[in-house]
């Protein structure tokens, strides 16, 4: 994987990070350079420091540390050696690079009227290696077939970050959109019309509008667009028949799911949560589940096997989590009473 934004680095870290072993450049995932500091590389959702030597640490002691110097290069060559025209990505704390790398930045932030304007002094980088991984949904997506319309029945998919989202929601638009259903039943059944709004232009990796993984033969891109703005988009001009969004939790976000999903259109979308009870605890995601905008509820780990997956059928999710909550008042009523009835006595005459 270092292979795929090696052009991306300075001389000096290009070399460093090249004494990795073959096996380690393949799993990396992350590349954290922050300008006199440690080096730390991501890969399999560990990490470690770099050594001069190209050896991995957990301690920082003696880890290579960045110069002021190597850090601008690397800015320039992220930029293509113009700030300004990154003006917008700078805004939002990350620039996307040919390949669907993500580099998040950090540095002083500038304001005007209390909005984030962009960032300068910047000292802090984080490469996100984008992988594709074809056959990524093979066992998820039997699971999520509706046998009635011949296609998926609308999901939410959870994880925290770092889990594979991304990778697996990639697979599924590639799958449904070249009708590539793992599944006997569904062998006969054609592709699907997938439109994708790609707003941190991670999922397709667009260059001027054009795919560079492969999403599909029927699948329709907004790219660099805000997500409500561009499934709106998408179900106006392209009509599709699934929609694919990633990182999903603003309240614009919720009604123009809604709106999809009234259309008679197939939502697969994901989110940041550790499990469903930590969903639960965001009020666009628990609304969506109460109003039975998904049909199915996924949750994502990453183990030491891989990444694992399990699929809750959103009704059965919410009943159980209601039975959770009332199982528990009987503990916690005779306290509420106890405490309002302290209450009533300290303010009696």
């Amino acid at each position: 994987m270092l292979a795929r934004v090696v052009h991306l680095l300075p001389l000096e870290l290009k070399t460093l990070l090249e004494r990795l072993p073959d096996h380690m450049q393949e799993q990396l995932e992350e590349i954290r350079i922050r300008e006199g500091r440690p080096l730390e590389i991501g890969f399999r959702g560990q990490s470690r420091f770099m050594m001069v030597d190209g050896s991995l640490r957990q301690a920082a002691d003696g880890a290579y540390k960045p110069s002021a110097d190597t850090c601008r290069k690397l800015l320039e060559r992220i930029t293509n050696y113009s700030l300004y025209a990154m003006e917008e990505e700078l805004k939002r704390g990350f620039i996307t690079v040919s390949g669907g790398h993500r580099i998040g930045l950090a540095g002083r932030t500038i304001l005007d009227g209390g909005m984030v304007r962009g960032i300068r002094d910047i000292g802090a980088f984080n490469i996100r290696v984008a992988r594709e991984v074809i056959g990524a949904s093979a066992l998820l997506l039997p699971k999520l077939i509706d046998r009635n319309r011949k296609t998926l029945h609308s999901t939410l998919i959870l994880a925290p970050p770092q889990q594979g989202k991304t990778t697996l929601v990639r697979d599924i638009a590639r799958s449904v959109s070249y009708g590539l259903w793992p599944t006997l039943e569904a062998s006969s059944w054609q592709g699907r019309k997938v439109g994708i709004v790609d707003e941190r232009s991670e999922i397709a990796a667009c260059v001027r509008g054009i795919p560079t993984f492969d999403v599909g033969p029927r699948t329709d891109v907004m790219d660099a667009c805000p997500k409500a703005e561009g499934m709106m988009m998408l179900v106006r001009s392209m009509s599709p028949e699934v929609l694919i969004i990633d990182e999903i939790g603003r309240p614009e976000d919720g009604e123009a799911i809604r709106e999809a999903s009234h259309a008679g259109i197939s939502v697969v979308a994901t989110a940041h949560a550790y499990d469903l009870q930590d969903a639960r605890g965001r009020p666009v995601l628990l609304k969506l589940l109460e109003e039975g905008a998904f049909t199915y509820v996924v949750e994502l780990k990453r183990t030491e096997q891989g990444v694992m997956h399990r699929v809750v059928p959103a009704e059965a999710a919410l009943e159980s989590a209601a039975a959770r909550e009332v199982a528990a008042m009987p503990r916690l009523l005779p306290h509420a009473v106890q405490a309002w009835m302290g209450r009533r006595r300290a303010d009696d005459p």
